[in-house]
Parts: C-alpha cells; structure tokens; sequence
C-alpha cells in the first residue's frame, strides 16, 4: 500500500470514529423527554379515534 493511500485510510477512519464518538455522546448526555405521569395529565389530549 503506498502511502496516499495509507494517509486516506487513516483519515477515514479518524472520521468514522470522531462522528461515531459525538452521536454516542449526544445519546448518552440528552435529558430524557418528559411525559406524563397519569391519565388526568392527559386532559388535554385529543380523544383516540377508532378505525
């Protein structure tokens, strides 16, 4: 392999494991959604409709 091509697989990689690394950290850091905790939170939800 010469070394163009060594250099591009290595940049590559590097990238791969950059964008990788930064979407599992954004998994890991966001507070997670908040719903809520009975029926009677729900009052102002629209009515299921039935098929």
């Amino acid at each position: 392999m010469n070394t163009t091509a060594l250099i591009m697989m290595v940049i590559t990689q590097g990238l791969v494991i950059a964008i990788t690394g930064y979407f599992f950290y954004r998994v890991l850091t966001t507070p997670p959604k908040q719903e809520p905790d009975s029926y009677s939170e729900n009052d102002d939800e629209e009515e299921r409709q039935e098929q």
